[in-house]
């Protein structure tokens, strides 16, 4: 299996495909690419529920898109992404010392995760550098591999979902694009987790995962109009108006424990740094909650906006564009993950 960092090299690049897979915990994503000479271009995409069989899904997307490599990632409590300075030291030394350092500073044994790194900056004072650690717990890996064996699939590069994340975004909108001091938040709302990363010029300084998400705001509502969960769901994303205010007083309710936690991640970052964050750009299913970026960003008193994670890819007349619309905000972990 590649290394989580590796990307799509596009010079000279013959023609090949590659399929990212977003398994989430209410819907399965997958974004299938081909990349040739200088052009990358969206060949399809699909996103169908997981709630009842995720194998029985992971056989239809096989089925319908001709994958058979397919890279995947992982977020939660199994993940680890720790940001840490080391002695300056090359790739090959950092691969011999990763172990005997990524001990001190993940909350798993070493030997319980498979481990990557990447260098950030080799520049650092008193002649350190910082590097990116990224950890996931075997156990996960070899439970999501058997799945996908069960559906004719098999692992290609394995990645975590607020990395894949950053792939997209930083394909997507050169740093001449960010605002000038540069320092922006992506912000992930899936069903369960939120993925919380602070880039400094396109640069990752903090990855967190909170658990919490659009699940939320739907039990809530599940809660309060006696509804199952589908049409909670349905009234989440098109309230009618005589429910309107409702609907926004039950989401805000919910909605504010979650600002709190992503303000806190805020703090941490500013108080270890000396800029502030200005922009966030929003994905994840639960973006398609009325009126969140509108409530998100007066929580927070920072301006909330949508970002599209196919703005530099090609798509070609044979693809369905309302249906991709449709799907805005939700598969940008998988094009990540298919610009691998």
């Amino acid at each position: 299996m590649n290394n989580i960092f590796s990307k799509i090299k596009l010079s000279g690049a013959k023609e090949r495909f590659s399929f990212g897979l977003d398994i989430g915990s209410q819907s399965i994503k997958c974004v299938k690419l081909k990349t040739s000479s200088n052009l990358i271009e969206l060949v399809d995409f699909d996103l169908q529920e997981s709630q009842l069989d995720t194998a029985e899904v992971l056989k239809n997307i096989k089925h319908a898109q001709g994958a058979d490599l397919v890279n995947i990632s992982f977020c939660g409590a199994s993940t680890v992404i720790r940001y840490v300075n080391f002695p300056r030291m090359n790739k090959d030394e950092l691969k011999g010392a990763l172990k005997f350092e990524a001990q001190k500073h993940i909350p798993f044994s070493v030997n319980e995760v498979n481990l990557d790194a990447e260098i950030l900056k080799n520049d650092l004072p008193e002649n350190k550098m910082l590097v990116l650690i990224a950890a996931i717990k075997k156990e996960l890996i070899w439970q999501r591999i058997k799945v996908l064996e069960g559906a004719g699939l098999k692992p290609n590069i394995i990645d975590i979902d607020s990395l894949a994340l950053v792939n997209a975004f930083n394909f997507n909108y050169p740093k001449t694009e960010l605002p000038e001091d540069k320092t922006i938040c992506i912000l992930n709302i899936g069903s369960t987790t939120t993925n919380v990363n602070i880039l400094d010029s396109g640069m990752v300084r903090l990855s967190r995962d909170i658990h919490a998400g659009g699940a939320n705001f739907t039990k809530k509502l599940m809660d309060i109009f006696e509804l199952d969960f589908k049409a909670a769901e349905e009234l989440k994303i098109n309230p009618p108006p005589e429910k309107a205010d409702r609907i926004k007083s039950a989401v805000e309710s919910v909605l504010t424990n979650l600002a709190s936690e992503i303000r806190t991640s805020f703090d941490y970052y500013e108080s270890q740094n000396t800029s502030n964050v200005v922009r966030i750009f929003l994905c994840g299913g639960a973006s398609k909650t009325a009126g969140l970026k509108e409530m998100l960003g007066t929580c927070l008193g920072i301006p909330v906006e949508s970002w599209d994670p196919f703005k530099m890819i090609k798509i070609p007349d044979t693809v369905d564009t309302g249906e991709l619309n449709k799907f805005y905000g939700q598969l940008n972990v998988a094009l990540g993950l298919a610009l691998r």
